[in-house]
């Protein structure tokens, strides 16, 4: 499918206005052909033949032909407007369907500020082209039409010299659409990027402070405003170029007829009411040869936004659906409180791999976990401890081997089904600009204000919460903004703990607490450990060391797998980042471990 005929198919919903539109555009276009036919009349039998008797009923003509357009225009612009509002919709919301619908792979490779100018910028400039451009045009085409008619049937020599400027017209239509294309294509391009640039720099803006490099970002954005405004500038020069082309072409039709009407009229071949008409009808004429120019541009503008919002929304996702489910409408069961199919919580890693932009990110794990058992997995920055649980929630697909959730390859389960079976705090934690009440039930917004609090006593938020002026009511600011690290991580994790999982990661979510709430949050995770299977990616050993198993990565590898006291006892990776945190392990303490291992 084109990028044209995607467009299409939206407007295909809007087709039986858009017909009433182009209707009443016609009815217009033919109207407009009165008023001149009428004022030669006014010329020849009024004012030349003195039929004074006549004059109130073509004046009542005139304005009621008036008053008729002025309804019937209000009409059609008003039909344009409603379907080109109704398609604009109709678009947004399936693009922002595909975004939502798209993976991490989709979102690593895409810049924000470049999917944001595409529903935005390029989606008004589709409105625009609905709105206006389509009636404009086909009425501009069929008022020249009608009054060249109009013209052959007072001369036919005078329409013929009329008809010599639409050659050089239509060429200069053809060569002005072939430059003005890549000038909007790089309009668009260096508008995404600046439209990027300003957005990252309002979400970063806590660290260009701490570094203080306000006058370092104003030189960056200096250079992206140059260069959008060099493209403007350059996009403009196309039809500045042109534009002076089409008003000669158009002042040469007023031109001739001056001189070659003139001269009929002196040698009565024409009357001087007919010079009237011709005269009438040259705006009919003048207009779309003056704003072909501006029409190319915009028709240019319009194909260049369609081939960029279809671009991103031609991108398929790599992690999809099983082929049973593709296709499906789906209920929207997080918000209307429907149940999911539970899973119960057992979990294999089989020969598992995954490689991205060429390179292995984890290479050949293996391990499994019963239901209700917590896993502490501990590594090296980079080693693949987030990824691993990227996969199990399939973020990712792998690139060999096989995650098993209940024995069933998480390929074959129903997407939204695993999802909705597993909690995820994770390590970069983004709250919503809404209530601290609403951030916590976004995974179950039909959950009363008891069970909200629940969650926030098991994250160790409540008292915080609680003592903020507005407690649970407070708005939060974008990204969490006007709370700790800390408070955010035990936000998310509360968030986490509401849907009730059947399996929950938490991925580095006690990084920025003290040592007292992290006893505290352990203490209450064990109170769930019986009912889910519970993942934790932790780098202090205090974080994991009561997990049934311990899982140690290093370079996309499990290098060592096993209890905490097997773990130190082994003398490897997971015994030396217990000496680092807590000291050196007493010789005798190490022997006894060994020993009890032996037994």
């Amino acid at each position: 499918m084109t990028p044209l005929k995607w467009f299409h198919s939206f407007l295909k919903r809007y087709r039986g206005l858009m017909l009433l539109g182009i209707l009443l555009t016609t009815v217009i276009a033919a109207l407009s052909i009165v008023n001149p036919y009428l004022s030669g009349i006014i010329v020849d039998d009024v004012i030349q033949a003195g039929n004074y008797d006549l004059l109130p009923r073509l004046i009542v003509c005139l304005l009621a032909v008036t008053l008729v357009t002025s309804i019937l225009r209000f009409l059609y612009q008003l039909v344009f407007e409603i379907s080109s509002q109704g398609l604009l919709y109709d678009m947004r919301s399936t693009v922002y369907r595909k975004l939502l619908a798209e993976d991490f792979s989709f979102y690593n490779n895409k810049r924000t500020g470049d999917l944001m100018s595409r529903q935005t910028g390029d989606m008004d400039a589709i409105r625009h082209f609905v709105a206006y451009v389509i009636y404009a045009v086909y009425q501009n085409i069929l008022l020249f039409v009608f009054a060249l008619l109009m013209i052959f049937t007072i001369h036919t020599g005078l329409a013929l010299c009329m008809l010599v400027v639409l050659p050089f017209t239509a060429v200069s239509t053809f060569m002005q659409s072939k430059e003005v294309k890549p000038a909007f294509q790089r309009n668009r391009n260096c508008f995404s990027s600046l439209n990027t640039f300003v957005q990252e720099n309002i979400s970063g803006n806590r660290v260009v402070k701490a570094f203080a490099k306000e006058d370092y970002e104003k030189e960056k954005f200096q250079a992206e405003n140059d260069k959008f405004r060099d493209a403007q500038i350059k996009g403009s020069r196309v039809w500045m170029k042109y534009v002076p082309i089409f008003e000669i072409l158009s002042y040469a039709l007023t031109i001739i007829l001056m001189l070659y009407g003139g001269y009929m009229v002196i040698q009565g071949e024409i009357t001087l009411g007919d010079l009237v008409r011709v005269n009438g009808y040259m705006w009919m004429l003048n207009t779309p040869l003056r704003m072909a120019g501006w029409w190319v541009n915009d028709i240019q503008n319009f194909v260049t936004s369609v081939e960029k919002i279809y671009d991103t929304y031609q991108e398929e996702p790599k992690v999809k659906p099983p082929a049973s489910e593709q296709g499906r409408e789906r209920s929207p069961r997080n918000f209307a409180g429907h149940p999911h199919a539970k899973i119960h919580g057992d979990i294999e890693f089989r020969g598992v791999s995954y490689s991205a932009d060429d390179a292995d990110i984890v290479k050949n794990i293996n391990f499994k976990v019963k239901a209700g058992q917590t896993i502490g997995i501990i590594g090296s920055t980079g080693s693949g401890k987030s990824t691993l649980m990227n996969l199990l929630c399939r973020f990712y697909d792998t690139t060999s081997g096989q995650v098993l959730v209940d024995g069933t390859d998480v390929r074959e389960l129903d997407l939204y089904d695993l999802r909705d079976n597993i909690g995820m705090a994770m390590q970069d934690v983004f709250l919503f600009s809404d209530t601290i009440e609403g951030n916590i039930a976004y995974g179950r917004p039909d959950c009363s204000f008891d069970q909200v609090k629940h969650a926030a006593i098991m994250a160790d938020a409540n008292h915080f919460i609680s003592a903020l002026p507005e407690g649970y009511d407070t708005i939060v600011g974008e990204r969490g903004v006007g709370l700790s690290g800390g408070q955010k991580q035990r936000i998310s994790l509360a968030r986490a703990l509401l849907k009730d999982p059947s399996v929950l990661i938490l991925d580095d979510t006690t990084s920025a607490v003290d040592m007292e709430t992290e006893s505290y949050i352990q203490q209450q995770l064990k109170s769930i450990k019986q009912e889910c299977t519970v993942f934790i990616i932790a780098y202090r050993i205090s974080s994991i060391r009561d997990a049934d198993q311990i899982l140690v990565m290093d370079n996309g590898r499990i290098i060592e797998h096993g209890t905490h006291d097997e773990l130190v006892a082994a003398g490897g990776y997971y015994a030396n980042a217990f000496r680092n945190q807590y000291g050196e392990i007493p010789y005798d303490l190490l022997n006894e471990r060994k020993n009890k291992l032996v037994r």
